[in-house]
């Protein structure tokens, strides 16, 4: 499948998840399609602030495969989908993901190194124009664009 045409279904899968999300009280935090053919695989996480049930992921499951198969969103209806919830060491996607857990442990990823480290773990410190502030394990003070983080998650004390 052409990128277009998959970021097109991508887009697409998006606006019908979040519009069910919405109706239900929900956050859509991230939307992954992968696989090709009988092996494709759409995969919608959503959250809220008291957590996610099994009824709540059983309920956009419901809502967002009738639409898809509705409207033929994905060719050949040949698919399937997953719900769930991001988890507790959910991978942050957006700086508005950042700003939501300052005071919170994330582990990175960088595109490029930063005095020739590439992976760091820290505390958030927030967001600043555009900027993430990060107190690095060591008390070194980062700071990063988005273009920057390859992969952020939170980091969770077991």
């Amino acid at each position: 499948m052409p990128e277009t045409s998959k970021t097109t279904m991508l887009e697409r899968i998006t606006v019908i998840a979040e519009r069910a999300a919405k109706r239900e009280g929900l956050e859509v935090w991230d939307v992954e399609v992968s696989g090709a053919g009988r092996g494709r695989v759409v995969r919608i996480y959503v959250d809220k602030p008291e957590g996610v049930t099994l009824d709540d992921c059983e309920l956009i499951s419901q809502q967002v495969g009738t639409v898809l198969d509705v409207e033929d969103v994905i060719p050949g209806q040949q698919y399937r989908l997953e719900i769930s919830s991001p988890g507790v060491e959910r991978r942050l996607l957006k700086l508005e993901h950042f700003a939501r857990y300052t005071g919170e442990k994330v582990r990175l990823a960088l595109r490029e190194p930063i005095d020739n480290r590439r992976r760091w773990e820290g505390t958030l410190r927030g967001v600043e124009d555009g900027i993430i502030l990060l107190e690095a394990a060591g008390g070194e003070p980062l700071r990063l664009r988005m273009q920057q983080i390859e992969k952020a998650n939170l980091k969770f004390e077991w």
